[in-house]
């Protein structure tokens, strides 16, 4: 009986695990927040990222997509801020890098805040990044689905998009002040990057295509679920016989 009780113990808790497992993978991405804006908003992005590894996140950077327009960040203590820019001026990758050893520790997550002028038209806009962590390896965000997708900000005048959080006539002009104010800040963080930042790239999706990395996350829980209960009924119907 105790022999049958720790077969069926070890089997729900290896259910479980894999229950775990899934959800994690399905949740734990590196993301860009608003998924929604409008034309021409000087809009505050939120970069989030995550830690799916044992080891600390050290570095961050992230792609400026084709028509927006990168104007300043907020700085965080303990990182520093590096940009890119193509031959007319124009910032095309930034990079947050820890100042200390360790960064963003396992089981943490940490948000960097940034403000970008949209571009005119209606339009979906791809943000690549690139999670460095502190044994070297790299994890690309720039798919269109899968395991590491990029995230989508949709820009549409229409009512299905939520209004900017810095748009408007007045914001407009505070948003060109602190560039102002930055503008000598950027520069000098040009000048001293490094070559690890990624090259630029043009980089615009679809709505329906993030729709669709979502629906593969959503349909790997639900089977990994599925496949825990069907694992748990099998195991209490050798427990019945065993009994029997």
């Amino acid at each position: 009986m105790r022999q049958a009780l720790s077969k069926l113990t070890a089997v729900f808790s290896a259910a479980i695990a894999g229950t775990l497992l899934f959800a994690g993978l399905a949740s734990a991405h590196v993301t860009v927040k608003p998924s929604t804006s409008k034309p021409s908003a000087y809009e505050t992005y939120t970069i989030k990222i995550p830690v799916e590894k044992d080891i600390p996140t050290v570095k961050v950077a992230i792609k400026v997509p084709a028509g927006v327009d990168f104007k300043n960040y907020q700085p965080v203590p303990g990182w520093k801020v590096e940009t890119a820019k193509d031959n007319a001026g124009r910032i095309t990758t930034v990079t947050w890098a820890a100042e200390g050893d360790n960064g963003i520790e396992p089981g943490q997550f940490q948000q960097f805040n940034f403000v970008a002028k949209n571009p005119d038209k209606d339009t979906t806009i791809a943000w690549d990044a690139y999670q460095y962590y502190k044994d070297g390896s790299i994890v690309e965000w720039t798919g269109d689905g899968g395991d590491s997708p990029h995230s989508v900000t949709t820009v549409s005048a229409s009512g299905d998009a939520v209004p900017a959080s810095d748009s408007g006539h007045d914001d407009h002009a505070a948003a060109a002040s602190d560039n102002h104010a930055s503008a000598s800040t950027a520069d000098q963080a040009a000048s001293t990057e490094t070559a690890a930042a990624p090259a630029t790239s043009t980089a615009v999706q679809t709505s329906s295509e993030s729709s669709t990395a979502q629906t593969v996350s959503i349909v790997l829980s639900a089977a990994a679920l599925v496949a825990s209960l069907a694992a748990l009924w099998i195991s209490i119907l050798f427990v019945r016989r065993i009994i029997r």
